[in-house]
């Protein structure tokens, strides 16, 4: 009798490489970057899209043919992946949810306590070895919208309420506590805090532009830790060079990495950091069990969790807990 033939698992590598010993004797691995990813697709089962910066999925995914019964990325967005040929195949595409929601909210939560009791320019004066006192915010009490109803969303709203910020929440459409686009402008109106844990789909691609940003109290600050395209960057720096807000922190850009001579660098009140905020230590280990333990699940036949609606481009809330 023949011996089964083990699945074979291609990694789009990045290093390090994920950690996949536990699956010795159960798969086959194989490794490609995006030179080589086009050939090596119609021979593999499953993809691990472990270099998530990559674009190399969209331009290398076979029309008719042999595919991936299953891609895997190690990442929350999966913008990077979905193209018109990855839809209509009928592969089940999947994300790391439940890796990086408390992470973010921390990096969130941090944030907004920072710009609350004005560390940067505690900092900056430090620096100048300058004495100067000054009055901070309070933070309880403060108003937040955060937009993004999915796990990374709710996650912030939890840790801020327990700093005592009355947090609204807003999401693709409205459901039970959860506010739909039509409240957005009105909520970010009369907000201390707009945070932004949004996918990247067509109807946010670009949604905080000038106009928005000019709906915002001269007090307001503006985060963005969903994705880089959902802001207009150019209309940003023009709203802190203005003083139309009082400031600003990116964790994810446009382009990655930020151009040295990008204007954000300069744009006054903005924070920027190099989209780690949901890098804690033991990251790149999380995603590689967390993969490993979904294999087994799809070895066994069993549902996938984490299952991304291709046409919305996000895993649909209504599989997410309350």
């Amino acid at each position: 009798m023949a011996e089964p033939v083990e699945p074979v698992i291609l990694v789009l590598d990045a290093a390090p490489s994920p950690r996949l010993g536990r699956l010795t004797g159960r798969a086959r691995v194989r490794y490609a970057d995006g030179r080589n990813l086009a050939e090596l697709l119609p021979a593999a089962d499953v993809l691990l899209v472990w270099d998530f910066t990559s674009d190399a999925v969209r331009a290398a995914w076979p029309g008719d043919g042999p595919r991936p019964r299953w891609v895997h990325t190690a990442s929350a967005g999966v913008d990077r992946l979905l193209c018109p040929e990855l839809a209509a195949s009928g592969t089940v595409v999947t994300n790391a949810r439940g890796v990086f929601e408390l992470p973010v909210a921390e990096y969130v939560a941090g944030l907004v306590l920072a710009f609350a009791k004005d560390l940067p320019r505690t900092l900056e004066l430090q620096r100048q070895r300058r004495w100067r006192h000054r009055e901070t915010r309070q933070l309880s009490g403060s108003r937040a919208v955060v937009v993004g109803a999915g796990p990374i969303g709710r996650e912030i709203m939890r840790l801020l309420h327990g700093l005592g910020v009355r947090v609204a929440l807003v999401g693709r459409t409205a459901r039970r506590s959860i506010h739909g686009p039509e409240d957005l402008d009105r909520l970010a109106a009369g907000a201390d805090w707009v945070i932004c844990a949004a996918p990247l789909t067509e109807s946010t691609r670009g949604m905080f532009d000038a106009r928005f940003f000019g709906l915002l109290q001269p007090y307001a600050r503006f985060i963005n830790v969903g994705r880089g395209p959902v802001v207009v960057e150019d209309d940003l720096a023009e709203a802190l060079r203005r003083r139309w807000i009082a400031g600003a922190a990116l964790d994810v850009f446009q382009e990655e990495p930020l151009g040295q001579d990008s204007p954000l660098w300069d744009a006054p009140g903005l924070v920027v950091s190099p989209h780690m905020s949901g890098d804690t230590a033991g990251w790149r280990d999380r995603l590689g069990e967390q993969f490993v333990s979904m294999y087994e699940r799809w070895a066994a036949g069993e549902a996938l969790p984490n299952v991304v609606d291709i046409q919305r481009g996000y895993v649909p809330s209504t599989d997410i807990p309350a």
